[in-house]
């Protein structure tokens, strides 16, 4: 069965993933089919980038996402959506007004 997880990159203390479509027997780092994108968790605003057709086409074969590129695809899909941390803090600030 093939997933489509995050893959580490980068350095020490300033991790990268590449977003791959992958075999699950193989390990995070291991062997993949092929690179759909890229997530940096270092920047602010536009922090990821997929290609959507590769991903669709991956779907359709009986990929499954993990629960973090699930979430990536989904703002890929509809820009409007805010990350979910950024949710959790405004809840939080409206609690503490309120």
């Amino acid at each position: 069965m093939v997933k489509i997880r995050m893959r580490r990159t980068g350095c020490t203390n300033h991790a990268t993933y590449r977003i791959v479509a992958a075999d699950e027997r193989s390990p995070r780092d291991g062997k993949f089919l092929e690179i759909l994108g890229w997530y940096d968790t270092q920047i602010k605003d536009d922090n990821f980038k997929l290609d959507l057709a590769r991903v669709d086409y991956w779907l359709s074969k009986g990929a499954k996402p993990s629960t973090t590129v699930a979430s990536l695809i989904r703002r890929a899909k509809n820009p409007s959506l805010k990350p979910h941390h950024a949710v959790k803090a405004k809840k939080a600030e409206a609690k503490k007004e309120a």
